[in-house]
C-alpha cells in the first residue's frame, strides 16, 4: 500500500475518534460545571479543558478571557481550531474522500453524511440549544461510522490502518479524561464533588454500568482509575487500547523488532504488570503524563515507519 494512502486511512480513523472524544470531554466538563461551585471555580474548570487539550494559547489569542460559552464554541464550531469537533469531522471526511476508492460505498456515504449533518446543525445553531444532545449525536455517529468499517470493509491493510489510528487516539483521550481531575478546581464539599466528578468520567466513557457490575459499590476514585487504566476487558481503558494497537501493528508488520512495535510492546507491558496502588502512590497525574508522552512518541513512530513522515 502507498504510504500516502495509508496516511489518509490512519488519520481518517483518528480524526473521527477525536471528534467523539472531544464531545465526551466537553460533556464531562459541562456536567461538572453544573455542580455547586463559585464562578471562579467554573472558569478554572473550563481552563482545565483547554489545558488538557494544550489549547490555552490558541484560545487566548482568539478570545482572551475564559468564558464557558466561548470555550464551547471554540471546541465545537471553530474551523480555525483543528481540534474542534467540526474541524475533526471535516478532516475525517476529506481524508475519506482522498481514498474513496479503497472504502466501501457505505463507509464513504456515512462519513460524508455525518459531515453534512454537523454543518447543518452549526448553521442553524441547534447544537447550542441543547449541547448535551449534540454531544450524544456526535458519539452515536462515530459509533455508526466505526460499525460501517467493521461490518463492510475487508479485513486488509486499509482497515488495519484505520483501526490503528482509532486506538491510538482513544488511548490518548482516556488518559486526558482521567487527568481532568488534576486540572479541576477544588470544592467546599470535596467528597460530594469527587463522587459527581468520577461518576461523570465513567458516564463519558460509557463505563458507568460496567463499574457497577464489576465493583457493586459506590463510585471510588481508585477503582475508577483501575477500571479505566488497567482492565483489559474495558474497551476504552488504557490497557485495552494498547492491546488493540499492538494487534493492529502485528497485522501491519511481521518484524517484532520494528521501532514502533517495540515501543507499543513496552507500553503494553507497563500497563499489564502495573498495580493500582503503585499508580496512585506514584501520582496519577505523573503516570498519565508519562503515558501521554509515550503515546505521542508512538504516533510519531507510526508516521515515520509506515506513513512516510519525515
Amino acid at each position: 500500500m502507498l504510504s500516502r494512502t495509508a496516511d489518509h486511512l490512519f488519520w481518517m480513523g483518528r480524526y473521527m475518534e477525536r471528534a467523539e472524544n472531544t464531545a465526551r470531554m466537553l460533556d464531562v466538563s459541562r456536567q461538572t460545571a453544573m455542580l455547586p461551585q463559585s464562578s471562579v471555580q467554573v472558569v478554572q474548570g473550563w481552563a482545565g479543558v483547554l489545558s488538557i487539550c494544550e489549547l490555552q494559547d490558541a484560545y487566548a489569542r482568539r478570545h482572551g478571557a475564559i468564558e464557558p460559552a466561548k470555550v464551547l464554541h471554540f471546541m465545537v464550531a471553530d474551523n480555525d481550531n483543528p481540534s474542534s469537533i467540526i474541524a475533526c469531522l471535516q478532516t475525517a471526511r476529506e481524508n475519506a474522500r482522498a481514498v474513496r476508492g479503497t472504502l466501501t460505498t457505505e463507509v464513504w456515504e456515512t462519513y460524508n453524511a455525518i459531515w453534512l449533518e454537523a454543518r447543518r446543525m452549526l448553521r442553524d445553531g441547534s447544537w447550542q440549544r441543547d449541547a448535551g444532545r449534540f454531544f450524544e449525536w456526535v458519539k452515536g455517529q462515530s459509533n455508526l461510522a466505526r460499525g460501517m468499517v467493521l461490518g463492510t470493509m475487508q479485513m486488509d491493510l486499509s482497515r488495519h490502518f484505520m483501526r490503528l489510528g482509532t486506538f491510538i487516539e482513544r488511548g490518548d483521550n482516556t488518559a486526558r479524561l482521567l487527568d481532568v481531575r488534576f486540572h479541576a478546581p477544588s470544592s467546599a464539599d470535596d467528597d460530594l464533588a469527587e463522587f459527581y466528578h468520577w461518576s461523570a468520567v465513567l458516564r463519558s466513557l460509557s463505563a458507568y454500568e460496567a463499574y457497577r457490575r464489576v465493583y457493586r459499590d459506590v463510585v471510588d476514585a481508585q477503582r475508577v482509575v483501575q477500571l479505566l487504566m488497567l482492565r483489559a476487558d474495558m474497551p476504552r481503558s488504557l490497557l485495552a487500547c494498547t492491546n488493540d494497537v499492538v494487534e493492529m501493528l502485528d497485522h501491519l508488520t511481521t518484524n517484532k523488532n520494528s521501532p514502533t512495535r517495540r515501543k507499543a510492546g513496552r507500553l503494553q507491558a507497563q500497563l499489564q504488570y502495573a498495580e493500582i496502588e503503585e499508580v496512585m502512590e506514584k501520582g496519577l497525574h505523573h503516570y498519565l503524563t508519562d503515558y501521554l508522552h509515550q503515546v505521542g512518541d508512538l504516533g510519531v513512530s507510526v508516521g515515520q515507519e509506515f506513513l512516510g513522515a519525515a
